[in-house]
């Protein structure tokens, strides 16, 4: 084969080539570049709050075990028995009005309130019972759902109420090379509704958006960059790319002959 042919042969597969694939600005790839902007994030003012539907785990201490026991309806002391993940620790379900039934106390609201907020609070109506005690409380059905590009998508289930979305986001293994770091959207359901947001996650500025810190049942979702939606594209018509690039090539042969 001639020089000619190499050169055009050559030629027709970069045109191919070029046409299944793109290249990847920097800028596109690095997380919370910088800027001059001053943060001042706080997870405090973006605490989850109980919701309906939120199942807790509860128990009770104090230094008077006896005492203890018409709360806890089991022995807390027993082995193992203060984690939160044991079998034996009884679970409340938040009613629609953001209430549970409290052995003794009754009816008890905590829906609206942070973790925090409710354990206080909690620990206030105990008190009336039992000197000085103390409130364990998690949310056993905390998860959050990680999809798109990233290397593990899935539901997670968090032990604690406190997850940022760059630790969902490591949870997942984090984003693929393709995906889009500039637009990674959170569904977040508020008050009934269900509602977007849009992070930027290459500029700092991210790092105060009010769905950084993640709630309860959240959803992320990283979309495909171009070039994932090219290269999806060309596998699908791989066999046609190939047919094409041997006809040209066929012809080009054919006619510097």
């Amino acid at each position: 084969m001639s020089k000619l042919k190499y050169l055009i042969v050559l030629a027709c597969l970069g045109i191919l080539i070029m046409g299944a694939t793109s290249c990847a600005n920097k800028k596109d790839l690095i997380y919370f570049q910088p800027d001059s902007l001053t943060l001042d994030s706080s997870f405090e003012s973006n605490a989850p709050r109980l919701q309906p539907g939120d199942i807790l785990t509860i128990s009770i201490t104090a230094d008077d075990v006896r005492a203890t026991e018409p709360f806890n309806q089991t022995n807390v002391y027993q082995a193992g028995a203060l984690q939160t993940n044991n079998p034996f620790i009884p679970t409340y379900t938040i009613d629609l009005q953001g209430n549970i039934v409290f052995p003794k106390i009754g009816e008890v609201k905590l829906g609206g309130k942070t973790r925090l907020e409710a354990m206080e609070y909690l620990r206030e109506q105990v008190s009336k019972y039992i000197i000085n005690p103390g409130v364990n409380m998690s949310i056993r059905n905390f998860q959050i759902t990680v999809l798109g590009e990233v290397t593990k998508p899935g539901t997670y289930f968090i032990e604690h109420d406190r997850i940022s979305l760059l630790e969902a986001l490591g949870l997942a293994g984090d984003m693929t090379i393709n995906g889009v770091r500039k637009n990674v959207l959170v569904i977040r359901e508020e008050g009934g509704d269900r509602n977007e947001y849009r992070v930027d996650l290459t500029k700092r500025e991210s790092l105060k958006s009010p769905v950084y810190f993640l709630k309860q049942n959240d959803v992320v979702y990283v979309e495909p960059n171009d070039a994932r939606i090219q290269s999806s594209k060309y596998t699908q018509n791989t066999s046609i790319f190939v047919s094409i690039a041997g006809l040209i090539i066929t012809i080009v042969a054919v006619i510097v002959r």
